[in-house]
């Protein structure tokens, strides 16, 4: 069966969770500067509202990327996010697709790995946000390559 030639594979999503990964990081790493300034000292481990803190600027980030239509690994693999009708995702469809995705995460990348399985190559954070990665060259016309 031949695919959509906008279709992207689990290998391109996984190359851009991995840029994705290096991104999140460092706006953690940067994020958590700002609480330990304020406190003067360093944050207990396991503090809960670190946590809430560093969980809502992650959510932030990613949010606000896919809201906008890519993160910086999607950019660098060339990856866009739409939702089924065609448009921008919203917050509500970026915060459900944030749950599904560290749902799917902590379970090993379960979530991710069911696109093997599925002939539209959705994953979990797909279908709960209703949302679907595209190749960048498909949505502007120059074919799949």
């Amino acid at each position: 069966m031949k695919r959509d030639a906008a279709t992207v594979g689990l290998r391109r999503r996984l190359g851009a969770l991995v840029y994705d990964a290096i991104a999140a990081f460092a706006v953690l790493y940067f994020a958590a500067f700002a609480p330990v300034l304020a406190s003067g000292d360093a944050l207990a481990p396991g503090n809960p509202l670190f946590t809430l803190y560093l969980v809502l600027v992650l959510f932030g980030y990613f949010g606000l990327s896919w809201t906008r239509g890519r993160t910086i690994g999607m950019q660098a693999w060339k990856i866009e996010i739409v939702s089924v009708d065609g448009g921008r995702p919203g917050w509500a469809a970026a915060a459900r697709r944030f749950a599904a995705a560290a749902l799917s995460l902590a379970l090993g990348g379960l979530g991710y790995f069911v696109a093997l399985g599925s002939r539209e190559r959705l994953t979990w954070p797909d279908r709960f946000s209703r949302t679907r990665l595209v190749r960048q060259d498909a949505l502007n016309g120059r074919g799949s390559s």
